[in-house]
């Protein structure tokens, strides 16, 4: 955890608001509020060291957000949280810098474990990311990879088994394989990689 750092929440829902302020209170952290991504922009408060914003907010989205805080010379990182059919949005944070996104609902432990893993985290070296990326992706048969696309385009596993011609207990073992072969801890994560491996949904 850095010292002295406060975790910038931004989220349209009051009570979405006040449960993570409660949680993230309760585990130590100093954390601010903000209703809109205008809000948080005209206050930014500068010992601001990790961002979790809603995805899908009214006026600014979080994509937008980032890229915003990106032109304006602001490197705290960015957790986007995201609704059930959300993946391309998600992907799209991504590729705006976002450091991680979670899927609601999620656990209290995630946001926990993704806030502190946010703060600890010093400069990423992209391109050895990136070209590890690479290199799992290149592991995966062509079928995987057509499940890989389809997964983080956001389609279900029925529907990537209907366009496919596949049966989705096929597509099921297929998504097995894929998180097996990229090393992928979580779906999060899986997205992560596929956007620094170049894979275009």
């Amino acid at each position: 955890m850095t010292d002295g750092a406060i975790v910038c929440v931004i989220d349209d829902d009051e009570a979405v608001r006040d449960s993570l302020d409660f949680l993230l209170g309760a585990a130590g952290f100093d954390v601010r509020l903000h209703a809109s991504a205008e809000d948080f922009l005209s206050d930014i408060p500068a010992e601001c060291g990790c961002v979790v914003t809603d995805v899908r907010m009214p006026g600014m989205d979080g994509v937008t957000l980032i890229q915003t805080l990106r032109q304006r010379g602001c490197t705290a990182p960015v957790i986007v949280m995201t609704g059930h059919g959300d993946v391309p949005l998600a992907v799209a944070a991504m590729k705006a810098g976002a450091a991680d996104f979670l899927q609601k609902p999620y656990s209290d432990q995630a946001i926990l474990d993704t806030v502190r893993t946010a703060l600890g985290t010093e400069t990423v070296n992209l391109s050895d990311a990136q070209k590890e990326a690479r290199a799992r992706l290149a592991q995966l048969s062509g079928r995987e990879a057509q499940v890989l696309e389809r997964l983080v385009n956001g389609d279900a596993n029925k529907v990537i088994a209907q366009d496919l011609g596949l049966s989705p207990r096929t597509v099921e073992v297929y998504r097995a394989n894929v998180m097996t072969k990229m090393q992928a801890g979580s779906f999060a994560e899986l997205v992560r990689l596929a956007v620094y491996g170049g894979l275009e949904p």
